[in-house]
């Protein structure tokens, strides 16, 4: 298991903001993206992660987006488009959350 997958929401919150950054970067491959992700933290919910994870993709610069859709290139992208990013950030961020309530620590 990768070092941020499966940690659910509730910890996701509680993290420190290094940390949620650096799985959030896992999920996009900007630094920008995640660290407004991460200092938008807690989110009361999955839906409003996701969506805030949308509104912020749509804030990136054309070079920025260009250098996303180049990092997820090894993933089914056909036109790279913002919508394909968008899809692909959101299954990566399900993956990092994984199942509701995370998997336990050990």
């Amino acid at each position: 298991m990768l070092m941020h997958q499966g940690i659910g929401l509730e910890r996701f919150n509680q993290i420190s903001r290094a940390r949620a950054i650096h799985a959030l970067f896992a999920c996009c491959c900007n630094v920008t993206w995640a660290a407004t992700l991460a200092d938008a933290r807690p989110y009361p919910n999955r839906d409003a992660l996701l969506a805030m994870a949308d509104v912020e993709l749509l804030a990136l610069s054309q070079d920025d987006l260009d250098r996303a859709l180049e990092a997820v290139v090894h993933e089914q992208v056909s036109g790279g488009s913002m919508a394909e990013l968008a899809q692909i950030t959101q299954a990566r961020i399900t993956r990092m959350l994984g199942p509701s309530e995370g998997y336990p620590e050990y």
